[in-house]
């Protein structure tokens, strides 16, 4: 190490060069710093691919179904489509809407919870106004509603949380109820601000009015039947399907035995070695008494005997259930 070390002369030659230019001073790069971002360890994790696939199903039923109803109920043609999804945190959402709004808050049984379904005011102005014979033309200022307009908006209400919950049967049969109605955004609770809603926009027009239908499901909500709405789920769900029917297919044509049992008796071994030609058996039921189908030796139905066209029958009268007995 001694002989790597400047020597006073070598030295001042090395700084006298340096002052003269004869050497480049080359300025150390300095790297630039790395960027840092926050992450919230409590955030719910909801954006997994196929998570909740099921829901698409619900949805494009869901439209077929609420497209019908409003044609139905204005008497004119109505389009119903689904224009965006997203995931957004409710203290967003909420933000987003002024008063007045028409906010139908929904429960969704069995699960725990309420979910939303937020219409824009002039769409709520335009329904209406339809409902009383009208084009649904927008109005040029928007108000507060009326009470009938408040109990015209709950029809209109109704008629969608039942269509909804017909489209819910294809992925999870739910019970949808109304819980109650609200016009300002600041009343509207239904989770924490930072928890995190799934939101389905639905496109409402015709030719003299539009408008959007918001859609809302909190992720709390839905987290207990996840696996349910899962992709792997629906494959699994249908993989059954198919091989269900051809498990029962392949069933209907299986040859099983039925013995129809008259009746029961107890005897000794010792009895049984002197039985002789033309003994008489006693048994422990009469023609009053049913007659035990089993099926495969399993005890299946009761039934009466009798005769069918000259042939020995028992008529079924009743299934027996394994669980309590006769059933």
């Amino acid at each position: 190490m001694a002989d790597q070390i400047l020597s006073q002369e070598e030295i001042d030659a090395l700084l006298s060069a340096m002052d003269s230019g004869e050497i480049d001073v080359v300025e150390e790069k300095q790297e630039a710093p790395v960027e840092v971002h926050s992450y919230d360890l409590t955030a719910q994790n909801i954006m997994q691919r196929g998570q909740f696939d099921a829901l698409e199903e619900v949805y494009d039923k869901f439209v077929n179904l609420f497209q019908g109803s409003l044609s139905n109920l204005f008497q004119r043609t109505i389009s119903v489509k689904v224009i965006s999804r997203e995931t957004v945190k409710f203290g967003e959402f909420i933000k987003a809407f002024s008063n007045p709004t028409g906010f139908i808050i929904f429960s969704m049984e069995p699960l725990i919870g309420s979910a939303l379904m937020a219409f824009e005011p002039n769409l709520v102005f335009s329904l209406i106004d339809c409902m009383f014979g009208g084009d649904g033309k927008p109005m040029e200022k928007i108000r507060e509603f009326t009470m009938i307009e408040r109990r015209m908006l709950q029809k209109i209400a109704m008629a969608v949380l039942k269509d909804l919950e017909t489209a819910w049967d294809v992925a999870y049969p739910l019970n949808l109820s109304l819980r109650k109605i609200e016009t300002k955004p600041e009343f509207v609770y239904l989770v924490n601000p930072s928890d995190q809603l799934i939101i389905v926009v639905f496109a409402i027009s015709t030719e003299f009015f539009s408008g959007n239908i918001h859609l809302c499901l909190p992720y709390l909500m839905l987290e207990p039947i996840k696996d349910q709405l899962s992709s792997s789920y629906l494959r699994e769900k249908d993989r059954a399907s198919s091989f269900g029917d051809e498990i029962r297919r392949l069933l209907g044509r299986t040859e099983v035995n039925i013995v129809a049992e008259l009746g029961k008796t107890i005897y000794s071994v010792q009895d049984i070695l002197n039985f002789e030609v033309d003994d008489v058996l006693r048994l422990n039921t009469g023609p009053q008494n049913h007659v035990i189908m089993n099926i495969e030796r399993v005890p299946k139905f009761l039934g009466m005997p009798g005769v069918v066209k000259g042939s020995k029958a028992v008529q079924i009268t009743e299934a027996i259930d394994q669980d309590q007995g006769k059933g």
